[in-house]
């Protein structure tokens, strides 16, 4: 489980497709889970100046793995007790959004981001949206694509300033949203006992 507060933007060192080598002030262990761009991945290796992953088959299909290169969002996985300052993020894709319209204003930017269509009931207004591993606050939804702010501070410590038109991201849409809707969608009948159980976690 992620916050979607990076902790470190990491130099890609080495990436052939399969195993994404990156240099980090992090010291992970064997094991670890660490999302990358917003990807739950496990460390494979250890080196001096930082670690290794590997990307599976099924998630290259999911994710934009142009983007494994140069510079990437890292955010080691969630301990007890730590604090929770984003939103619940568990590091699986989605899909893959396009970066359709850029707007800089006098102390942000706003990025219009589309999205394949069966994903956008899962976008709210005011909800939460992992972008590449960055927890945002979902401004406007439209039909296919939905708009986000950037502020000053998560400009400074993201790769968002170097985001341009036409640019795909990773992204995993709020948790809490697909249950609800998995659950409450039109075509499933809720028994008495269902709700209870429902009601019993809150």
């Amino acid at each position: 489980m992620f916050t979607g507060l990076i902790h470190e933007i990491a130099p890609v060192l080495a990436f052939d497709g399969k195993v994404l080598r990156l240099k980090s002030h992090y010291r992970p262990k064997i094991g670890d889970s660490i999302a990358i761009n917003g990807v739950c991945l496990s460390v494979t290796k250890l080196h001096n100046n930082g670690f290794e992953v590997e990307l599976g088959d099924e998630t290259k299909k999911v994710v934009a793995v142009e983007n494994f290169k140069d510079r990437v969002h890292m955010e080691p996985a969630l301990r007890l007790g730590d604090r929770v300052e984003g939103h619940f993020i568990q590091g699986h894709i989605d899909c893959v959004g396009i970066i359709k319209k850029v707007v800089s204003n006098p102390s942000s930017k706003d990025f219009f981001i589309q999205l394949p269509q069966k994903y956008i009931k899962f976008v709210i207004p005011k909800g939460s949206i992992a972008i590449d591993g960055v927890s945002l606050t979902i401004n406007e939804v439209f039909s296919d694509q939905f708009r986000v702010t950037v502020v000053p501070i998560t400009l400074k410590k993201t790769l968002f300033n170097f985001y341009t038109i036409g640019r795909r991201v990773n992204i995993e849409t709020d948790m809490f949203a697909r249950y609800l809707y998995h659950l409450f969608k039109p075509e499933k009948k809720l028994t008495w006992e269902e709700v209870e159980r429902i009601q019993g976690g809150f």
